[in-house]
């Protein structure tokens, strides 16, 4: 299938330029049906995420995506719709609940479904507040929530770079988490903050990441502000999610094995492309330059 295709293709690419690294994909159940909870630190996170899986993972993506014009614009749009990405509808409401409905529909078919609870990509490397939808979603499917965090993809692409710097990118998945607990409280505003700051909370120590318990879009309209104005912002407070003490954290390195499976990885993907017999490969330059992912 054209999914399984777009992974071979980009995986000769993603061994060569940034060796990428997993750590933690037995975490992921071989069967049945699990919400991936990602950080989101770069546009690149939607093509090395599902690269470095076995299992299949749609995420939800701006509807913008699918709307570009030119060579840049098709290629990006044929890739979104190639590996299954949702298009949201940036405006909110009904769009939006029309997407997340399209995921729990993916999750009662047992399949994998990927969510980036800040909602946006962070501005600054660090972790913001999460948006509930990830936490209606774990407790209307009834589908445990696994943390993943990527590891560098913000240095690989920087905000506003079309060419990714070459930089070792990491992917670590934590153990599932059950809400089975809550089950029934979908309504409960608070439980559904609760839940989406348990999950933030094991996204920062998996990513080691500062956590800022605003949300980035807000953040990033704080910065906008600033810059217009050409003031100095405050670098704001960090703290943890849920108003727990922050604990000492750390960028997870890899070790000489979780390389070795990583190259391994992708030279099972290169394999993979040369059967399918094709040698075409995605080129980043043209992806878009202002791309951001939304959880509606």
């Amino acid at each position: 299938m054209f999914y399984s295709f777009m992974k071979a293709t980009l995986g000769s690419v993603m061994k060569v330029f940034y060796q990428p690294w997993i750590r933690g994909e037995e975490n992921i159940p071989a069967d049945g049906p699990a919400i991936l909870a990602s950080n989101h630190l770069a546009v690149i996170d939607s093509f090395f995420l599902p690269l470095m899986l076995r299992r299949e993972v749609v995420f939800m993506g701006k509807s913008d995506y699918f709307d570009g014009t030119g060579i840049r614009g098709k290629l990006v749009a044929g890739f979104m719709r190639g590996v299954g990405t949702i298009p949201v509808d940036r405006s909110g409401g009904r769009a939006s609940e029309a997407a997340l409905r399209t995921g729990l529909g993916r999750l009662n078919e047992g399949e994998l479904f990927g969510i980036y609870p800040e909602g946006t990509r962070s501005p600054d490397g660090r972790l913001y507040r999460g948006k509930t939808g990830v936490a209606r979603l774990a407790l209307e499917s009834g589908a445990p929530v696994i943390p993943v965090a990527m590891i560098g993809t913000n240095i690989a692409q920087p905000i506003g770079k079309r060419i990714p710097n070459i930089h070792r990118i990491g992917v670590v998945v934590g153990k599932p988490l059950d809400f089975s607990r809550y089950q029934g409280m979908q309504d409960d505003r608070f439980v559904l903050r609760s839940i989406t700051d348990e999950i933030m909370y094991e996204l920062m120590l998996l990513s080691g990441q500062e956590y800022v318990d605003v949300y980035a879009a807000t953040q990033k309209d704080r910065m906008a502000a600033a810059k217009k104005a050409k003031q100095d912002m405050s670098d704001g407070a960090t703290t943890a999610p849920g108003g727990r003490p922050i604990p000492e954290t750390e960028v997870p390195i890899p070790t000489e094995d979780e390389i070795r499976e990583g190259l391994e990885l992708m030279a099972q993907r290169e394999a993979e492309a040369n059967e399918a017999g094709d040698p075409s490969t995605l080129n980043f330059e043209d992806s878009p330059e202002r791309n951001e992912e939304h959880d509606g």
